[in-house]
């Protein structure tokens, strides 16, 4: 070191501190980014923008259930208010569940009056399969003659006879006997209640196109397409007095249930459907659990649509005009034939 000038010993020296910065320094720690300090701020924000987020849903969520509650309520009170809301006994219904999990409800249109019951004046079966998101219909003539169960014995009448003679479990066993279908629930809608759901749900008008001129009871609905009341769209549904006889009235009525699911699918008909509901409910004698408009509605709304399917019985080929002085003009069919179509047109 005595023999070293003063430019060797400044260069010592910078070399020994050099030396000892890279000693005081560890091999695995990370350099210090200028900006960690501020990255480290913006996490907490996106935490916090998530769970607003989440929040914002969640109350959105809430009202939407709340209203529809309180759309539903307010349906099944403005049925349950009505003086005319007259619903007779019906008796209990044995419901049968179909074994490949699909649903069968049976619908009647009554046309009776007060606390009389009369013949059930349409007889339908709504079939939905959550498998296949399909929902159908099949429409029953009622001049259908068919073998009625009674007293452990048989009479031969119109089907719709069935509904006089002992309410809808008379219809869901001559049914179930003479077609082979299983059928879970009913649901019997009063014609005098029918223009009060549809102007819950189309307060406006159905959507119809009228296939021809007619009048019914001094209703008079003129050919092409139009809204029609309730009035008008039941009175459209019931007309007979022509050349089709009931072959027509069933085309008619399959047009306006066609046109009511079309309109409760509606997007922007939507926030009405949780009232219909309701004023359905409350109008309507059913064995409908509440929990199955839900299930059902949920399975169809959030998958995609597929338009109502419909058959009509007898099928043609498969029935023959009868007469009988017991029960007038009737539909001679063949049975196997019809139940077999059924069964076709379900699993298709």
């Amino acid at each position: 070191m005595a023999n070293m000038t003063r430019m060797d010993r400044h260069r010592q020296a910078e070399l020994e501190k050099e030396q000892n910065k890279r000693k005081n320094n560890k091999p695995n720690e990370e350099p210090e980014l200028p900006n960690s300090g501020q990255s480290n701020q913006k996490k907490p924000k996106k935490i916090k923008k998530k769970k607003k987020k989440s929040k914002i849903f969640f109350l959105i969520l809430i009202a939407l259930i709340v209203l529809s509650v309180v759309g539903y309520f307010k349906g099944v009170g403005s049925a349950k208010l009505d003086k005319n809301n007259k619903q007779a006994d019906v008796g209990n219904f044995l419901g049968e569940k179909s074994q490949d999990g699909s649903t069968n409800v049976l619908l009647l249109g009554s046309d009776s009056r007060g606390e009389d019951q009369g013949r059930s004046d349409s007889i339908m079966i709504a079939h939905y399969d959550k498998k296949n998101k399909q929902p159908k219909l099949v429409s029953i003539m009622r001049d259908t003659y068919v073998a009625i169960p009674q007293n452990g014995g048989i009479e031969y009448n119109k089907i719709n006879a069935a509904y006089s003679y002992g309410g809808p479990e008379l219809v869901r066993k001559t049914i179930k006997e003479t077609f082979g279908v299983p059928i879970q629930y009913y649901a019997i809608v009063n014609f005098e209640s029918f223009p009060k759901i549809v102007e819950t749900l189309a307060p406006g008008g159905l959507k119809i196109d009228a296939e021809k001129d007619l009048e019914v009871e001094g209703t008079v609905i003129k050919k092409g397409e139009q809204k029609m009341s309730g009035k008008e769209a039941l009175q459209y549904a019931r007309f007979r007095k022509d050349e089709e006889s009931d072959f027509g009235r069933v085309r008619r009525q399959q047009q306006v249930m066609t046109a009511l699911l079309k309109q409760g699918l509606n997007p922007l008909n939507a926030w009405r459907l949780p009232e219909t509901i309701g004023t359905v409910r409350g109008y309507t004698q059913t064995n409908i659990p509440f929990s199955f408009y839900p299930g059902v509605g949920t399975s169809y709304l959030f998958s995609q649509h597929k338009p109502l399917d419909i058959l009509t019985i007898p099928v043609e080929g498969s029935w023959n005009d009868g007469y009988y002085d017991h029960s007038g003009s009737v539909l001679e069919i063949d049975e196997a034939v019809n139940g077999q179509a059924i069964k076709t047109f379900f699993t298709n």
